[in-house]
């Protein structure tokens, strides 16, 4: 009897679908029994993936967060998997949260009810850390911006932990305006965010 498909295997096998046709064409794939190891700078991540006013999917989520899942459930199924692209940071979303404010927007909750969904199946897996990066823009004083961006991760954390996250996974870290999105114009709302990603 077929069981139905679960979101959690759709990224295993959308691989192993690459991965037969690849064979079918007569390449040899990264993660195929015989090839060799990826360079460790394959696939690197460019930057942030903003999701802007999007809500992403928990599956797209899950395989940014964690890539090593979808290695780990090839190769139950008898694959060996030689490597998997880095881990994707989010940023949620550009302005954010209103000037001068850690108050989560129900945008912003509606997308964190996603990567809570994700973090969920994750409880109690140990050394996988998930930091969250608040921001701030330039208004305001050095400390001021860095105490709010702080208040802003742990307003994300709390969240978070809220709708059934596990808290010793998470980290919540303020870096102030020191590392603006707008480099041109550190005053932008654009500033105003939080990222997630994993804990190097």
């Amino acid at each position: 009897m077929n069981r139905p498909l679960t979101p959690e295997s759709h990224a295993a096998r959308r691989i192993l679908a690459a991965c037969l046709l690849t064979a079918a064409l007569g390449a040899s794939p990264a993660w195929a029994q015989d090839a060799a190891p990826a360079p460790a700078d394959a696939g690197a991540a460019a930057g942030p993936v903003d999701v802007g006013t999007t809500v992403p999917d928990a599956a797209s989520v899950k395989e940014g967060l964690f890539p090593e899942d979808a290695c780990k459930e090839l190769e139950a199924n008898g694959f060996k998997c030689m490597g998997f692209k880095p881990a994707i940071k989010y940023s949620l979303p550009a302005s954010s949260f209103a000037l001068g404010s850690a108050v989560l927007p129900e945008l912003l909750k509606r997308q964190l009810d996603v990567f809570a969904d994700v973090l969920r199946g994750k409880r109690g897996s140990s050394g996988r850390q998930v930091k969250i990066v608040g921001h701030a823009d330039a208004s305001g004083s050095q400390a001021g911006n860095l105490s709010l961006s702080q208040r802003r991760a742990e307003s994300v954390r709390a969240y978070l932990v809220q709708k059934g996250a596990d808290g010793g996974m998470l980290e919540a870290v303020g870096l102030g305006s020191t590392d603006p999105k707008n480099k041109a114009d550190p005053y932008s709302s654009e500033n105003r965010r939080v990222e997630i990603g994993r804990a190097k």
